[in-house]
């Protein structure tokens, strides 16, 4: 049985995500070695991993429409592009308003060119059948791009040079180019095929007012108290993961001793448990009142992270190992129940919506990356950080259990 190009364009999606997500985690293993080279602060360099994560944050509502307008092949090269000049030209740099440009301003547009939405814009198109199972894998594979990356980056850095680092995410971004180029069709259409499980052609009108629309959907979801509860809940996810823990676990844990290497493989194992976790909360999403779901795993993150600055050591104990299993489970669990309740409170305006809960994910992560940053030049270490983040997590829980699931605020889409 011949297979269906619709699995070749999902394997290039697959890839093509699993590094943007490695190479946005990428400055994590960059702290410490800039700030031996240049002597600059945690606070400075974090300023641009927060640029980086407030760009991949509001890039996402658009990327939907460039891809409309300029077709996802053009745009996910680009993007690719983008990552492999502002990762190598980092090699050159010699003042911190450079690492802000190259990996703030031009690794966060091109990942963010890459973020949910592609993954979303691609098995529309391309998927009648296995949809949602394609979906969930490729949204996990950004944890994959985690497992991948950060122990090899984090091995060059710290044995070779973080140099070496940038120019192997340079390399990497660019090798993925022709893949994306010469394998990824816009449409099933436009190679002459149809959607696996189509019973025909379909028709893929373009939508030039497509940021319009996602900018009025954007005024109108914000007249919803429920838009507020998701929003404020997952800017709490965002700056509980990516902006503290992913951003600034590895040097945490370099304070007390422990390897880059040894601390970057602990990460790679969050990424690990990361799947599982997605896969079991999407189960339990189509099961579970999705505003319970919230509440538990806000909830249980928020008392895991008042308890973490006593699990530092030199070497990875079993209660360190213990929280990072917990951790990876519930990394991105509360992806599953935020869009099932975007979908059920503003109906096919809910992807639209989702995408703008999304940016105040990743508007967390960027306060947080700054935050945390500022709190170890301050103190010396990162203990308020930790115990802030968890008392955020405890109330977004309790802000999560004001939402309830209502019939949708509009069942057609936001008129153009």
């Amino acid at each position: 049985m011949k297979l269906h190009r619709a699995w070749i364009v999902a394997g290039v999606a697959l890839v093509a995500i699993m590094g943007a997500a490695g190479f946005r985690a990428t400055p994590g293993v960059m702290i410490n070695p800039l700030r031996e080279e240049f002597g600059w602060s945690t606070g400075t360099i974090s300023l641009a991993v927060s640029v980086n994560l407030l760009l991949y944050g509001l890039t996402a509502p658009f990327a939907a429409a460039l891809m409309d307008r300029f077709g996802m092949r053009r745009v996910v090269a680009a993007a690719l592009a983008l990552i492999a000049a502002g990762s190598g030209l980092t090699v050159w740099m010699s003042a911190s308003w450079q690492l802000v440009a190259l990996w703030g301003v031009l690794v966060g547009l091109g990942t963010g060119s890459m973020a949910l939405v592609f993954a979303a814009t691609l098995t529309s198109r391309w998927f009648v059948r296995h949809r949602s199972l394609v979906m969930g894998v490729l949204t996990a594979s950004g944890a994959t791009g985690q497992l991948v990356f950060l122990p090899l980056l984090a091995y060059l850095a710290e044995h070779q040079s973080w140099r070496f680092a940038s120019v192997t995410v340079a390399a990497a971004a660019l090798a993925v180019v022709p893949l994306v180029w010469f394998l990824l069709r816009d449409t099933p259409e436009e190679a002459g095929l149809t959607a696996l499980g189509a019973d025909g052609p379909r028709e893929h009108p373009h939508q030039p007012d497509a940021a319009r629309r996602a900018l009025r959907t954007l005024r109108e979801a914000s007249g919803s108290r429920g838009f507020w509860y998701l929003v404020l809940g997952f800017f709490v996810c965002g700056a509980s993961t990516n902006g503290l823990v992913g951003t600034h676990f590895i040097p945490a844990a370099h304070d007390h001793g422990m390897s880059e290497p040894a601390a970057a493989g602990l990460l790679a194992v969050i990424g690990v448990f990361d799947v599982a976790g997605t896969v079991l909360s999407g189960w339990l999403s189509d099961r579970v009142d999705p505003g319970k779901l919230l509440v538990a795993y806000y909830g249980l993150r928020g008392m895991s992270l008042l308890v973490l600055p006593q699990l530092f050591a030199a070497t990875a104990e079993p209660a360190m190992l213990l929280f990072i299993v917990f951790y990876g489970l519930d990394w991105v669990a509360t992806v599953p129940p935020t869009v099932a309740l975007c979908q059920r409170l503003f109906g096919q305006d809910g992807s639209i919506v989702f995408g703008w809960v999304f940016a105040s994910h990743m508007i967390g992560a960027a306060f947080a990356s700054v935050a945390a940053g500022l709190l170890r030049d301050e103190l010396g270490n990162y203990d308020v950080a930790w115990y802030g983040a968890g008392i955020l997590c405890i109330a977004a829980a309790f802000v999560s259990a004001g939402l309830r699931t209502r019939p949708p605020l509009r069942r057609s889409p936001v008129p153009a």
